[in-house]
């Protein structure tokens, strides 16, 4: 009796995880991330990004979001190695959609800019020449693919806002690039995960920040 019970629960399980559509698991699984602030739950997120990733391993979007949500982990890491492992997990992630698309897109730019930024913050005084102009590289390859892609304005504003003042940055230089994502963010739907609408969120609290005083 206790195998069969046994056995019935083992085959539910698997049936269950079959049953669940791909799109709906990661939607899940990204907004959960997404919206989460407490550190151990957003690891905890992303591990599982990256098993939607390795179990739905023909589909880009989960590569996709697995090279994001490394690269957003890596900013929430102290130590420099444990920030570069991450960020060396995304580009790998990343080099999966490329090829899985066939091509560049203006997403995929957009990603490898987010990346560069993140390796750029692991040591900003030096390393700022080198990933600097990758990163806005990367944003000039996906606006002239899609100029409306708000991510660009949204990753330059986050850019903005942490360069000093003295260097052209802080809140008055990153609100112009905010604002302007703001209703490019409003445009995208929200209910289809294989259309990254990711950012907007944070745009829209970084937004408030910026409208104070530097």
């Amino acid at each position: 009796m206790k195998k069969f019970i046994l056995l019935t629960a083992t085959v539910a399980s698997v049936l269950g995880a079959q049953a669940q559509d791909f799109k709906t698991v990661l939607q899940k699984t990204f907004i959960a991330f997404d919206t989460t602030q407490d550190p151990q739950q957003k690891l905890d997120q992303a591990n599982r990004i990256g098993l939607i990733a390795k179990k739905w391993d023909s589909e880009w979007a989960g590569h996709y979001y697995d090279a994001w949500s490394k690269a957003v982990l890596s900013y929430t890491e102290k130590d420099e190695k444990k920030k570069d492992a991450y960020l060396d997990e995304a580009d790998q992630e990343r080099e999966i959609v490329v090829k899985d698309l066939g091509k560049e897109t203006d997403e995929t730019y957009v990603l490898a800019a987010q990346i560069a930024n993140a390796r750029l913050a692991v040591s900003p005084m030096n390393r700022w020449q080198k990933y600097g102009p990758i990163f806005n590289e990367n944003l000039e390859k996906a606006k002239a693919i899609n100029a409306d892609n708000p991510r660009i304005y949204f990753l330059t504003g986050m850019s903005k806002f942490h360069t000093p003042k003295m260097f052209g940055g802080g809140k008055k230089a990153s609100l112009p690039y905010f604002e302007k994502a703001e209703p490019l963010f409003a445009k995208e739907s929200k209910d289809d995960i294989t259309k990254p609408y990711w950012g907007y969120r944070l745009n829209a609290y970084m937004l408030a920040q910026s409208k104070g005083d530097d």
